[in-house]
């Protein structure tokens, strides 16, 4: 799961960071509306935490672009506004939750767990593929009905992968998909998360996790021509 945080105050983002790493989650946070939204122009987001007081505009400016430009995901207000208007306005904008500071850490996760489970793209959809089967929003894979040990970013690997399997997945993509803005991935992080993953999955039968030299990395099954 990736997360937009847009929020002016840096100690909030930095507790925000690790509550949502905590969650096994990644979040991205910026600073400024703009930075918010060129981020969520590359970076397909399963949900945005917006502020609304941000140095460069109003987060609900933010939160209308955002649905103009066709943008679908879950979006949670967090500010200090207070006040029926203000939730209103919120809402009106186009967000689907508003959460008022100080709020409390669980409240906040346990409001960013339901909008993910009511979210169309990810409501209810365990993946499967091959005897493999991955749960989005509990994180975790089961491997011919036993439950597999991964870490956070095989999590997150194992995710891409099997979203597109039978389909080669590019370095870039994946690369997108297990960093942030502000961790970079070491020069060998995805293979060693790979070579982890491909332990992981053992000598299944009929499943093949397999590199495309100069390309990337194919989930696949093993009686399929390569």
């Amino acid at each position: 799961m990736r997360l937009l945080l847009v929020e002016d105050s840096t100690r909030l983002r930095e507790l925000l960071g690790e509550v949502v790493a905590d969650a096994g989650w990644h979040l991205d946070a910026f600073e400024s509306a703009t930075d918010g939204a060129h981020a969520a122009h590359d970076i397909p987001y399963d949900l945005a935490l917006i502020d609304l007081g941000l140095p460069d505009g109003d987060g609900l400016d933010l939160i209308r672009t955002l649905r103009a430009g066709g943008k679908t995901l879950p979006i949670l207000i967090l500010t200090a506004r207070d006040g029926v208007d203000a939730r209103v306005a919120g809402l009106d904008a186009g967000a689907d939750d508003y959460l008022v500071k100080p709020f409390n850490n669980r409240e906040l996760m346990a409001r960013c767990r339901a909008l993910l489970r009511r979210s169309p793209a990810l409501a209810g959809n365990v993946l499967d593929f091959g005897g493999l089967s991955f749960d989005p929003q509990s994180r975790t894979a089961t491997l011919s009905g036993e439950a597999l040990r991964l870490t956070p970013r095989e999590s997150s690997l194992l995710e891409v992968l099997i979203r597109n399997a039978g389909h080669v997945v590019t370095r870039a993509r994946i690369e997108a998909a297990l960093s942030s803005f502000d961790a970079e991935l070491s020069p060998n992080a995805l293979d060693l998360a790979v070579s982890r993953l491909r332990r992981s999955l053992g000598a299944q039968r009929g499943l093949k996790l397999e590199t495309v030299r100069g390309v990337g990395y194919l989930l696949r099954n093993a009686t399929d021509a390569a």
